[in-house]
Parts: C-alpha cells; structure tokens; sequence
C-alpha cells in the first residue's frame, strides 16, 4: 500500500467520522432539549439546548484532538480517555432519559443508537488513525532505509572511483616530480651560469651608473649653483623695485599731504573772507558754499559769505550730500 492509498484512507475516515459526529450531535440535541424543558422552570426554558451543546462541543474536541495526536503519533493519557468515555456516557444517558422515564424498552434502543455509534465510531477511528499513522511511518521508514542504500551504493562506487583516480594521479605526480627534479636541477645550473653572467654584467653596469651619477651630482651642483646666483639676483632686484615702490609711495603720499594743506588754506581763506558787500560770482559762490559744506557750516553762514539767498545755498548743500565727499571736486580759487 503507498503513500497515496493511505491518505486516501485517512480522508475517507475523516469524512466519515465527521458525518457520523454531525448527524449523533443534530440528533441529540433534537433529543435531549425537550427533556431539558421539561425538567427546565417555565422562565428557563430557553436555556434547555444549551447543555446538548455543551456535551456535543465536547465531543467535537475529543474527535478533533484525538485526531491530531494519532496523525502526530502522539498519546494524550488517561485524562484524554476519561473525557472520551464520559461525553460519551452522557451523550447515551440523555439521549435515552426520556424513553427510559417512561418504561418505553423500544425508545431506550432506538435512542441508544446514536450515542453507541458515535462511541464506537471514536473509539475505532482513533485505533484507525494510529495504524494509519504507523504504516505511513513504515512507508517512509522503508523508503529511507531503501534510499539510505542507495546513497550508500552510490557513496561506495564513488569513493571506489575516487580512490582509483586518487591512485593514478600520484602514480603520475610521482613521474612528473621526478621529471620536475631533473629539470630542475639542469635549471639550476642553467640559473648558476646566468646569474654569474649577471652579476658580472652588474657589477661592469653599477661602475658605469656610479660614473655618470657622480657626472651628474657635478653637473646638478652646478645647476644648484647657477639656480641660487639667479635667485640672488632676482631677491636683489625685487628688493630694489620694492624700495622704489617705497619711495614712490611716499613721495605721492607727501603730494597729497601738501595738495590737502593747499586746499584746507583755500577752504580756510574763502570762509575767513567775511560777507561780502555785494552778491559773490556764481563759481565763486559755489567754491565758498563747497568749503562751507565741509567745513560742517550751517546753510545760513554759507549764504552769509556768498551773498546769496538761503535757499540757493540749500540746495547747493543738497547737491553735495546727494554727491557725497567722494564725488565733490576740488577747491578753486
């Protein structure tokens, strides 16, 4: 039997044992709730398929569980067990209450069926999952100890293999390291001759390399002395050319010390002047209003000096703030 007969059987077993467990627990809840309104308060009665229910749950997770555990190969225990047998034992005794109260001998065993299929039908089913779950591990046992040799087969014909071919290549390494220990030792030789060629040469290379090295050390003192007399001279005419910028500098700052001096006596005789008697010309004004302004003056006195109206002084004032002290020209005479 293979692996997919026994699933197929383990299917047909759980169909049917759900179809038993759902047709036992319809039927015993039909069953047994009259009798629990019967023996139920008038006020309670609702509450009578409740306990039906409650046993049949039981039962479901009886089913269910014992069925994992047979598929796992696993036991529950007694505990397991005990509820098995009691949710069955209860299932039979209310299933057949109402027809044993009445004395009804027929109604107890029509009633009893049920109940007893459902128990037997767990009790088998679980003893028909646990051989199921064993061959299925016999099959697989079987089928791994078969591939098990297999590989084993396999394993020993490549190790064969492997050990043959091991066998052939140190047979050939042993021939070819003697071949490469012969020619190694005419290499040596070879290598001995050459190196001594080298060396000769070498030493006939380094002779000629120390000459022109030296030829060339002479040759870069020389350089390195050409080099720093350049550099000599170029410091020499740099500090020259600097000392020239130097006096420049300081002749053209002593011109414009002595063209300020020049212009503060031009500002200062064009404001000690006084008012004059009559209007000043107008470049005059300007140049009076223009030392006025700055001199810091107000517009009042400039207008003073030149004769002129305040407000033409004003906006010679203007002019020279709109211009700034950067842009105002130079004081004329």
């Amino acid at each position: 039997m293979n692996r997919v007969q026994i699933r197929s059987s383990e299917r047909a077993l759980s169909v049917g044992t759900w179809l038993i467990v759902g047709g036992a627990m319809l039927y015993s809840v039909l069953t047994v709730t009259p009798l629990m309104a019967a023996h139920t308060p008038a006020e309670w009665r609702w509450t009578a398929p409740i306990l039906p229910l409650v046993v049949d749950a039981a039962v479901v997770i009886v089913v269910r569980l014992d069925s994992v555990l047979a598929r796992l190969g696993g036991h529950g225990g007694a505990w397991p067990v005990a509820l098995r047998w009691m949710t069955g034992t209860m299932t039979l005794a209310l299933n057949v209450g109402v027809s044993a109260l009445a004395g009804d001998l027929v109604g107890v065993a029509v009633h009893a069926v049920a109940p007893l299929l459902l128990i037997v039908t767990a009790e088998a089913g679980l003893a028909y999952r646990r051989a199921l779950t064993a061959a299925v591990l016999a099959v697989e046992a079987r089928k791994r100890a078969e591939q098990d040799e297999r590989e084993r087969s396999a394993a020993e014909r490549e190790e064969n293999r492997l050990r043959a071919a091991r066998e052939q290549r140190e047979h050939e390494a042993a021939i070819a390291r003697e071949q490469r220990e012969h020619e190694a030792t005419l290499a040596r030789e070879e290598a001995e001759r050459q190196d001594r060629i080298r060396r000769e040469e070498a030493e006939r290379a380094e002779a000629a390399d120390r000459a022109e090295r030296e030829a060339d050390e002479r040759r870069e003192q020389l350089r390195e002395q050409q080099q720093a007399e350049r550099e000599r001279l170029e410091r020499q005419a740099t500090q020259q050319r600097e000392l020239e910028a130097q006096q420049r500098a300081e002749r053209e700052r002593r011109e414009q010390a002595r063209e300020q001096e020049r212009i503060e006596r031009e500002r200062a005789a064009l404001l000690s002047a006084g008012p004059p008697a009559e209007k000043l010309p107008e470049d005059r004004a300007r140049s009076v209003v223009r030392a006025a302004f700055a001199a810091g003056l107000a517009v009042r006195v400039a207008a003073e000096l030149t004769g002129w109206s305040v407000g033409w002084a004003s906006a010679r004032y203007q002019e020279h703030r709109d211009n700034g002290p950067a842009n105002a020209p130079a004081l004329t005479r």
